[in-house]
């Protein structure tokens, strides 16, 4: 019986043992699982400018043009951005037309392939192959549906703002509109283009680089905005009568 005792004094102390090294264990995933909620909701938390919730990559659509935009193929974004720079150059610089240039270009394709199709029989060599191009219709009809949704969307907010029902966006979109008028005025509308493809390429890569301090700064620029226009909201704002779409919808 003491024999039986004692064979039975290791069982318990290993089930001790376990139940001590599991309770510890347990302990230990909880405590990881709460330091990861807890970073999980300060990351929720933080202040992202204009309120984004997604990444920068799918605020640009995602696939190619957000990888060049991004710089994600130095080679592809670095050939995009060096073509947009020559065609610039060519218009700007060397005060090129578009149309010249499309109809000279069209003029030395056409050239080319003539003569090379003629001289095939005299050089013994096959003629080229010009491939059968037509633009396919579902491509089409999506580029215009987005289109149509964009337009329809400015439209909707064109007329909410010529409602009267929001005195802030009536004064951001005025802002901006004023903003473009004057940076217009400034450039032609092939330069104007050419730098906002160059700002498409620099802007959001920095931004995704330093999104944090930039979010940062961007916080408190907002709450200093914000400041502002509470305190022209309560002197003039406050005091102009709202438009008869706001009237209808207290009733």
């Amino acid at each position: 019986m003491a024999d039986e005792a004692f064979a039975a004094e290791p069982s318990m102390m290993e089930k001790f043992s376990e139940n001590l090294h599991n309770h510890g264990s347990s302990s230990s995933s909880d405590s990881d699982d709460d330091k990861h909620s807890a970073v999980n909701t300060m990351k929720s938390k933080v202040y992202r400018l204009f309120g984004r919730e997604k990444p920068v990559h799918k605020i640009l659509g995602g696939g190619k043009p957000a990888d060049i935009f991004l710089w994600r193929n130095k080679k592809n974004s670095a050939t995009v951005l060096g073509a947009a720079t020559a065609i610039w150059m060519l218009f700007e610089l060397l005060q090129y037309h578009l149309i010249t240039l499309l109809c000279h270009v069209a003029i030395l394709v056409l050239a080319v392939l003539f003569v090379w199709s003629n001289a095939s029989t005299f050089i013994h060599k096959s003629p080229p192959h010009i491939p059968d191009v037509a633009m396919p219709e579902k491509c089409v009809l999506e580029v215009v549906s987005v289109l149509r949704h964009e337009i329809n969307r400015g439209l909707a907010l064109l007329r909410e703002v010529a409602s009267g029902r929001d005195a802030k966006k009536f004064l951001s979109v005025v802002m901006c509109l004023w903003i473009i008028s004057v940076v217009g005025s400034w450039f032609n509308f092939i330069t104007l283009f050419y730098l906002v493809f160059v700002l498409l390429h620099t802007v959001p890569m920095l931004y995704e680089k330093y999104e944090d301090q930039v979010d940062a700064l961007g916080k408190k620029a907002m709450i200093e905005i914000k400041k502002q226009y509470a305190v022209l909201d309560e002197k003039f704002l406050s005091k102009i009568p709202l438009g008869p779409l706001q009237d209808k919808k207290k009733d």
